[in-house]
């Protein structure tokens, strides 16, 4: 099977469906849902499963604000780190790798046999190494 696309500005027809393609920076949630629901919907008719969950884990100030955490979710038997932000304040007091022990404990009692999450080098590779994570 081969497929072959036309990347151009403007209006495209293919087989007979007109649509077009627009690139933009606005984070819309509203095309992220349309294109996150049909996604999902097509895994679970693919997979016959139905089993990704958000796993969110804040860090919070005594007014509850949220001055950072970790966002991801599980699914397929796998934890995604999304995103994980520990302030300078409370860096270096164990804070980030007890937000990990933490998504990592919720993820085995979801059934999750591995983790998944990128970063930068500048980031905090280090940090994940020191965890046991691998990277290539």
């Amino acid at each position: 099977m081969s497929a072959t696309a036309r990347l151009e500005q403007g209006q495209m027809d293919t087989q007979g469906l007109e649509f077009s393609v627009r690139l933009t920076d606005v984070a819309d949630e509203s095309i992220r849902k349309a294109v996150l629901d049909p996604l999902v919907a097509y895994n679970q008719a693919k997979t016959g499963r139905s089993d990704f969950r958000p796993l969110v884990i804040a860090i919070e100030d005594p007014d509850r604000k949220v001055l950072g955490g970790l966002w991801g979710r599980t699914a397929y038997d796998w934890l995604i780190v999304e995103l994980l932000f520990v302030p300078d304040s409370t860096r270096g007091r164990g804070v980030g790798a007890e937000l990990m022990s933490r998504a990592e404990t919720e993820a085995i009692a979801r059934g999750c046999h591995g983790a998944w999450l990128d970063t930068f080098a500048f980031q905090a590779r280090g940090f994940y190494e020191r965890l046991g994570f691998m990277f290539w």
